[in-house]
């Protein structure tokens, strides 16, 4: 049995963003995510994550949890297996009751990796050939560049380090072929070793150097290794991508090594695989304009044009940068043209540009049958973007077929998803103050004491409901959902705006207790300096306690 503390330890290394977002695409709203619950179908996104509290919650079917749960309920495992899946990603060691039972990791890639990188050294072949490319030993150095020798070599290694073998084949270092028979993965390759978002290693790519027949192979599918949701180079790109808000994405390890090397540090590569969906969670992560750096010759055109489809329906920024006569980024930086790569990656082509565009010229223009198909492409592309957005490009591409705009009929149909409650201006406020309690709860004990339901005008009900976390209640899933109303950011956001409407709210009573008859002289007296003292103290930044 998994030791309580050692649970308690991976959840803290936890990130429940990071877990979830991995898995599905999650959209900022306020303090927290959101999305289309991944356990039932809906139109409008009611799921949750709330960061500050490392929880999700459904305010549809009510699913909610912490990172384990969400790995149990999506991947329908047992809490174990959820533990252990999860302790994987990070290269957690988990402690178990029974000493048995433990798994204690044994560090089996990176003794691995480092074993790669000295024998890079020995192999000028090798060497010779990263040189020829431009890469230098820095860069060598800091990509952990390495280089796997034969098979037999690899297993003696195995052995002579008494590495577990089963670790080795759970890990896809090594294979297991007919009769038992183990062999090394990588055999007289250049290894490039790949880390997960975190930054553990959870496998490698490797080159050939000695001609064969695959140019390029991974690591094997494991738990750790996901080739269709890991993006090489992420880890070290991942500053630069939230600070400039963009990313560049490559075909090839060799370009992202070298973009690096020119100052690009923001570029990654996918892992010898087209951008899938399963990547969007990734490239979503602090919400960049995406750039995709692809070769010009046609499967680099119909990989771009694939990814183009993919990330502007999925609502992505960016656009395209194709790279023509056989030359890559690599190839570029190599050849010292770095001023003319920047003026490319400065000028792509929009993603809904370039699918119209390519599309287009799929087909012959001069046969009216076929331009008459390419209308109805485009059109059925144009149908999968906003409203807004078909309307914008309907003359783009009525441009492109040489048509009047007035031919691309789009059809628009009545949007039948769930509309937001139409809430009265005087809502808003008391809307965003309940709106931040469910999304900040650790903060709702210290603010019962300057104010409760009875204070609020409209929303009494929904604030109770809140307080008693009843939140599959069909109001606050509504509020959830409705991104107009705004959560107030900030502990001295919070503050001024409660102060401005328990100021309002005194000077309403202040103003009725001073009208009423139903009272004794010496009680509205006493009332009276109650609610102006409050007043002159919330005119001074000062939070007053209820009574």
């Amino acid at each position: 049995m998994i030791t309580q503390d050692s649970i308690e330890a991976l959840k803290a290394r936890l990130d429940i963003v990071d877990v979830v977002g991995s898995y599905i695409e999650l959209k900022r709203a306020g303090s927290s995510f959101k999305a289309p619950c991944p356990f039932h179908d809906e139109k409008s996104p009611s799921f949750v994550v709330n960061p500050s509290r490392q929880k999700y919650h459904c305010f549809g079917c009510g699913a909610g949890g912490d990172s384990i749960n969400f790995v149990m309920e999506y991947e329908k495992l047992s809490y174990p297996e959820a533990i252990e899946k999860l302790a994987a990603s990070v290269n957690f060691t988990l402690h178990y009751t029974d000493s048995a039972q433990q798994k204690k990791r044994s560090n089996l890639l990176e003794t691995l990796s480092e074993w790669y990188q000295k024998l890079l050294e020995e192999k000028p072949e090798a060497l010779t050939y990263l040189h020829e490319r431009g890469v230098y030993a820095s860069s060598i150095e800091r990509f952990g560049i390495g280089y796997a020798p034969t098979s037999p070599e690899t297993l003696r290694f195995l052995e002579r380090r008494k590495l577990p073998v089963n670790e080795a084949i759970e890990q896809g270092a090594i294979g297991k072929g007919e009769e038992g028979r183990l062999y090394a993965r990588f055999i007289e390759r250049i290894t490039f070793p790949i880390h997960s978002p975190g930054g553990a290693l959870v496998g490698f790519g490797g080159r050939t150097i000695t001609g064969h027949q695959a140019k390029y192979v991974n690591s094997s599918q494991s738990a750790i290794f996901n080739k269709s949701r890991l993006l090489y180079a992420y880890h070290l790109a991942r500053d630069t991508i939230y600070r400039r808000r963009e990313i560049i994405v490559t075909e090839g390890y060799l370009d992202v090594v070298m973009l690096h090397q020119a100052g690009f540090t923001h570029a990654v590569a996918t892992l010898g695989t087209a951008l899938t969906a399963e990547h969007l969670p990734l490239l979503r992560k602090g919400e960049p304009k995406v750039f995709l750096a692809y070769d010009g010759d046609k499967a680099g055109r119909a990989a771009a044009l694939k990814a183009s489809k993919l990330l502007s329906i999925s609502g992505f920024d960016g656009g395209v940068i194709l790279f023509e006569g056989g030359l890559d980024p690599a190839d570029m930086i190599k050849n010292g043209q770095i001023e003319a790569l920047n003026g490319l990656l400065h000028r792509p082509i929009p993603f809904i540009e370039f699918v119209i565009s390519e599309t287009v010229k799929s087909y012959d223009l001069q046969d009216p049958k076929a331009k008459e198909s390419a209308l109805h492409e485009g059109i059925g592309f144009l149908k999968t973007l906003s409203p807004l957005l078909q309307e914008e490009y309907r003359p783009f591409i009525a441009s492109k077929l040489g048509i009047s705009p007035a031919l691309i009929q789009l059809g628009h149909t009545k949007n039948t998803a769930a509309q937001p409650i139409n809430f009265s201006h005087h809502d808003i406020w008391e809307l965003s103050f309940i709106k931040t309690l469910i999304e900040r709860p650790h903060i709702t004990d210290s603010l019962l004491n300057f104010i409760d339901g009875s204070l609020l005008q409209y929303h009494s009900g929904e604030f109770e409901a809140a307080l008693q976390g009843r939140f599959n209640d069909p109001r606050l899933s509504a509020l959830m959902m409705d991104d107009r109303i705004r959560t107030f950011e900030g502990d001295e956001g919070l503050k001024q705006e409660l102060i401005t409407f328990l100021s309002a709210h005194y000077n309403r009573e202040l103003k009725k207790i001073s009208t009423q008859n139903t009272v004794s002289f010496d009680q509205k007296s006493y009332l009276i300096r109650q609610f102006r003292d409050k007043i002159e103290r919330l005119k001074k930044g000062e939070l007053v306690p209820l009574g």
